[in-house]
């Protein structure tokens, strides 16, 4: 591991100002996936920023919604009753990410930042242009049985890991940051990037910049949310294939659908055009079936990988007559 700076910050501003001027800086939380990289190679930073005294860890539920602080700890927020019971699908998202010890360390912010799980990206003997830039992509050509079927371009087709993320997306949740030239809100659905030509950057954020708390506006699809994940294990894996879903019915009709999928993409996938296919039809498992064929389309399965696309209608069709039983 590379030597590396440590300084404690007392405060978000006290943060900001620690980072600013230097390269290769990181701000540490939990520490689950930057310490992995870094043991790993995969990370190399030489300054780190400590932000765990910072006042960000609360978990408030009002009547406009959720706020959590990026520093809440994911088990928490998954314990949380008032989650459980408004944000469900945030709640069955966290509990399925990771065992409860790590979850215990985990913070909200770093969830949302974690690096994917390409095992090329990982190791830094293969080619990856995530990890050093005009290398090339390995798993073009290489073992894509883990990779993106949406968002994937000849640079990079790594899937994107937060659980949490793609619940978020589903719910229109807001990121809430702040650096150098001050704060600013990012829609959830902009947040991360697709790889385009610049893989190496994962989310919009700036140099120095960082997320203070995550906010999710109260909606009654968000009481009627879903979180299903399926993997090669039962515990302590990274999806193949997720959806979030949420509806709200009354008088006989879809009013209002939510719909986004992980494992399958660069970036988590909000399924516009499978929510369309919901809106106004009757909650039955003809209308799920038409919004599962909608949330495939424009699928490009890589040589490994095109079992996802099945397996990803058939999740989308599950998800959705779960969230309609709750509905």
């Amino acid at each position: 591991m590379q030597p590396f700076d440590y300084v404690a910050a007392p405060s978000a501003d006290a943060a900001i100002q620690s980072a600013a001027g230097l390269d290769g800086v990181a701000f540490i939380a939990g520490g689950t996936d930057l310490m992995q990289l870094m043991k790993e190679g995969a990370a190399a930073p030489r300054h780190l920023v400590d932000i765990n005294a910072l006042p960000c860890a609360e978990i408030t539920v009002g009547g406009q919604g959720l706020r959590l602080g990026a520093l809440a700890r994911m088990s928490d927020v998954a314990d949380d009753p008032a989650v459980r019971e408004r944000f469900p699908g945030i709640a069955e998202a966290l509990l399925a990410s990771a065992s409860a010890q790590v979850r215990n360390m985990a913070s909200i912010g770093g969830n949302l930042l974690q690096r994917t799980r390409c095992t090329y990206f990982r190791d830094p003997a293969m080619p990856c242009n995530k990890r050093a830039p005009g290398t090339g992509c390995s798993a073009l050509n290489g073992d894509n049985r883990l990779h993106a079927i949406f968002g994937g371009s000849e640079h990079c087709v790594a899937t994107h890991p937060s659980d949490l993320a793609v619940a978020l997306v589903a719910l229109d949740a807001v990121v809430e940051v702040q650096g150098p030239s001050g704060g600013r809100r990012i829609p959830i659905r902009d947040f991360h990037r697709l790889p385009g030509d610049a893989p190496e950057r994962d989310t919009v954020l700036e140099p120095g910049e960082l997320i203070v708390a995550v906010e999710v506006p109260a909606s009654a699809a968000a009481r009627c949310s879903h979180y299903l994940k399926l993997r090669d294990r039962a515990s302590f894996e990274f999806a193949l294939v997720s959806v979030a879903a949420g509806l709200d019915t009354g008088d006989g009709a879809i009013r209002e659908a939510r719909l986004a999928a992980g494992g399958v993409g660069t970036k988590p996938c909000r399924l516009r055009t499978a929510e369309e296919a919901l809106i106004g039809r009757p909650a039955t498992a003809e209308t799920y079936e038409a919004a599962a064929q909608r949330a495939i389309e424009g699928a490009r399965p890589l040589a490994m990988n095109a079992f996802k696309v099945e397996l990803l209608r058939r999740a989308v069709w599950r998800a959705l007559a779960t969230a309609g039983d709750m509905a």
